[in-house]
């Protein structure tokens, strides 16, 4: 292996247009948790829950620091382990756990320590984009980008997929399998491969999307896919459908959150006065608070946020000029990107609801924990700023 090393001091080698959107996120996070808590007595009170989450954002800094000092050569060393590490963790939490949480969601996906709750799917995500980058970085060195080599690069990664998406099919967690399929798709389009295979196999996922649109609108498809998924996950597409008139608990927490924004109209009820209950509104249904608060300005300015830490991440991997990189941060954008259309979408009723929470707002842990590792593997980019010819011999 090969390096360059471009020797800066330790400020200019720091991220800080990363860093300063992921900070501004965690106040509206620190905010909307604190209001959420106000209108719920279900959550504590709110100064238990937003200091419980301030402790999750403490852990989280270590960690991104702990991470932003690997540089490209050690996280390529350590993708299998991570990512092995990940699969033990998610056939782990088939036999311990959380039952409360199964009984009420239907999803055997949280571990239970203590008081403490746990999803290792979360810390998955980026341990399965490193997996994925260290395959077409070592796939891209050793092979042509011929058709026949791209099928086997195609192949590879869907082997690295299956056991994640059979591990969470077991767990019942298809809202979480949706977020490992988008990085799966957005790694593919920059890896190299031939638009002779991209254009068809995205042209064919889009008719399959609408093929199930079909079946989910349909008696005869309901009837089809009864046979695939569980009747909690059905009564979240109804209430998709048609939130009004539906009876079913997903129905009301989404009919709540759509009149919680609609209630902030232009600019909001003001600073912390919310009137409308929202049902699990400090995670999965957060950006109502931010819409019935701040109105239509505060929810777009939000949406704004998250538009420029995209693209400082899309500029900084330009500015390393590094391929594995490249695959790393694609991963990470699409992670970011999934979670927050799938959450924004289904708080505005645009989307079915999933549990997928949004990044860097939503309470809770293990999300928090996942989102920033990826965090940390975007700022190793510029810490390190070193360009890597890697070795491939012996790997895959």
């Amino acid at each position: 292996m090969a390096q360059v090393e471009n020797k800066t001091s330790l400020i200019d080698r720091i991220a800080w247009n990363i860093i300063g959107p992921v900070f501004l996120l965690a106040m509206i996070g620190l905010y909307s948790i604190y209001v959420a808590a106000t209108g719920d007595s279900n959550v504590g009170t709110p100064l238990r829950a937003t200091v419980m989450q301030g402790v999750w954002y403490a852990i989280s800094i270590v960690i991104v620091i702990f991470v932003m000092q690997f540089d490209a050569e050690q996280l390529f060393r350590i993708a299998p382990y991570v990512y092995a590490l990940g699969i033990l963790l998610l056939i782990a939490v088939l036999f311990l756990y959380n039952r409360e949480v199964a009984a009420s969601t239907g999803a055997k996906s949280w571990f239970k320590l203590g008081p403490l709750t746990f999803q290792p799917s979360e810390v998955m995500k980026p341990a399965f984009i490193l997996m994925l980058a260290r395959i077409v970085h070592n796939h891209n060195q050793t092979y042509e980008h011929t058709v026949r080599n791209d099928w086997i690069l195609i192949g590879r990664i869907l082997l690295c997929l299956l056991p994640v998406a059979v591990l969470l099919k077991l767990q019942n967690d298809f809202g979480t399998m949706l977020v490992f399929f988008a990085m799966v798709g957005g790694i593919i389009l920059v890896s190299g491969i031939t638009w002779k295979i991209i254009i068809p196999t995205y042209g064919f996922v889009i008719l399959l999307g609408g093929v199930v649109i079909f079946l989910v609108t349909t008696t005869v498809g309901k009837q089809f896919l009864s046979h695939f998924f569980h009747a909690y996950q059905f009564e979240r597409i109804n209430s998709w459908l048609s939130p009004s008139s539906s009876t079913s608990d997903s129905a009301y927490q989404l009919w709540q959150s759509m009149q919680a924004i609609g209630s902030g109209q232009i600019f909001g009820n003001g600073f912390g006065k919310i009137s409308v209950y929202v049902p699990v509104r400090g995670s999965d249904m957060v950006y109502s608070v931010i819409g019935e608060t701040f109105g239509f300005v505060g929810s777009v300015a939000v949406i704004l946020i998250y538009l420029y830490l995209i693209i400082q991440m899309v500029k900084i991997t330009f500015d390393t000029g590094n391929a594995f990189y490249s695959y790393i941060s694609t991963g990470v954008i699409m992670m970011i990107l999934f979670h927050v259309f799938e959450n924004i979408g289904m708080s505005i009723d645009l989307l079915p609801l999933t549990g997928i929470p949004l990044p860097f707002i939503s309470q809770g842990g293990s999300a928090l924990i996942g989102n920033m590792v990826g965090i940390g593997m975007i700022l190793s980019m510029k810490f390190h700023n070193k360009d890597y010819i890697f070795s491939t011999a012996g790997d895959f």
